[in-house]
């Protein structure tokens, strides 16, 4: 397992035949995957393994100098691909430190979207605690960031809200939607990754009702053995869904074989086939059994195929 996670911290859904491999399609389409600074040195070359123009979000975890994550995004962004750093508020000191990060990203990488998020870390090291006091600093605009993602939690957020309710992280998302028809940055919503469809969409429908216009990309973990998705779905405090590797670790006869997101993400799928106003646009991978296995999940169940360096299509991963 070669994966370090960045933890952000009615059912709603329609009962139907599987989606068509279309629908699917249409899902993968314009999915985006995440990566660390020492998964990426695994890699030879990401045009072997990933479609042209993916995003390529690069976490941050607590203690990683920004010098290799900065390399990471410049190394990347050669081989022609849009990244994303993670730009996480509790570990991030002060305004100077952020401004800091903005510049190298930008003027060593040629950076131009962030995802902006409270961190994994329980205690700030610094003045920063959540996502909104980093996007109220301004300094993303003024530096003519053009595209801002930012965390959502379908299943809540014990560390925002202890007593198991989402009132705080529902508040977080109004503010953040109010700051996004203030801003000259696309936004969108990323969301952990889950393994449910059901309390996804559900939660995809209820902020659509409140307000929320902003587009979301729900989180999906590539494959994975069923005891690494749980070990790192208890960590990163994955609610109701997990219920469903649970029932899975009962079954002997499949315990060692890789957990997929096919089912999960055939739900997804089928809600966005039956509800033409879906609020989810694409997904999220984080490849928790790896980079290569990841994509090559994706492309066997309908994503795009991976362009090689000379331009030719790869379907072997």
């Amino acid at each position: 397992m070669d994966y370090e996670l960045s933890p952000m911290q009615s059912s709603g859904i329609e009962c139907g035949n599987r989606p068509t491999r279309s629908a699917m399609e249409s899902l993968l389409t314009g999915f985006s995957i995440e990566v660390t600074p020492r998964t990426a040195e695994k890699i030879p070359d990401f045009r072997s393994l990933l479609p042209s123009g993916t995003r390529v979000y690069i976490a941050h975890i607590e203690g990683t100098p920004i010098v290799d994550t900065v390399a990471t995004a410049r190394r990347i962004s050669a081989e022609g691909f849009p990244v994303m750093p993670h730009f996480p508020a509790r570990i991030i000191n002060d305004r100077s430190i952020l401004a800091d990060w903005i510049a190298r990203y930008q003027g060593e990488a040629g950076v131009e979207e962030a995802l902006v998020l409270a961190g994994g870390s329980s205690d700030p090291l610094g003045e920063f605690e959540n996502s909104m006091q980093l996007l109220e600093t301004g300094l993303f605009g003024r530096a003519g960031f053009a595209r801002i993602h930012v965390a959502g939690h379908p299943e809540g957020n014990r560390d925002i809200d202890p007593d198991g309710s989402t009132a705080q992280v529902d508040r977080a998302l109004s503010w953040k939607q109010r700051f996004a028809e203030t801003s000259s940055a696309d936004m969108a919503i990323v969301t952990q990754f889950c393994f449910d469809a059901s309390p996804v969409v559900a939660w995809a429908n209820r902020i659509r009702e409140q307000g929320i216009s902003l587009p979301v990309h729900i989180g999906a973990a590539g494959p994975a053995k069923l005891q690494t998705m749980i070990r790192f779905a208890v960590a990163c405090g994955i609610g109701a869904s997990l219920r469903v590797l649970r029932k899975r670790a009962r079954d002997l006869s499949k315990l060692l074989l890789p957990f997929e997101p096919g089912e999960y993400l055939s739900g997804i799928a089928d809600h966005r086939t039956r509800r033409s106003d879906s609020n989810i646009a694409a997904v999220h991978f984080f490849p928790l059994g790896g980079i290569a296995a990841c994509a090559k999940w994706i492309n066997a169940n309908g994503g795009a195929p991976a362009q090689s360096e000379a331009g030719q299509t790869r379907v072997d991963t």
